[in-house]
């Protein structure tokens, strides 16, 4: 299956994250910061990134999956969010945001596994 590399600064969402991907037979590598997350990335080369928005800054997400794009780093990349509901935001994949796709958290087993499939596909 899949290597997927989880990016999030909750250990809660990172042990979720990787119960439900593991029990379908990926493998999963987390990071909590977002140096350590393009250290994985960079050194694992993931088959997909999973990526939160707010980690040690409020958008530490967006430039993190920036810095990817600019080095060519064309993985996809799912985007965890729990600020656009909240906000009223509505995120779309952009130069600004070079995403594949967006998720709200908390997000059900079921969806997760729906888009990651999705984007392995892709």
């Amino acid at each position: 299956m899949a290597l997927i590399a989880v990016i999030d600064d909750d250990p809660d969402i990172l042990e979720a994250s990787r119960l439900v991907l593991e029990s379908k037979g990926h493998e999963v590598i987390t990071a909590e910061h977002p140096e350590e997350g393009y250290a994985i990335v960079k050194e694992k080369k993931p088959d997909l990134i999973i990526l939160d928005v707010v980690m040690d800054e409020p958008d530490d997400g967006f430039f993190l999956a920036q810095r990817f794009r600019k080095e060519n780093i064309q993985t996809p990349i799912l985007m965890y969010t729990s600020i656009s509901k909240a906000m009223g935001l509505n995120y779309g994949k952009s130069d600004l945001v070079p995403v594949d796709d967006f998720v709200e958290k908390p997000i059900s087993p079921d969806e997760l596994l729906k888009k990651v499939e999705f984007l392995l596909k892709n």
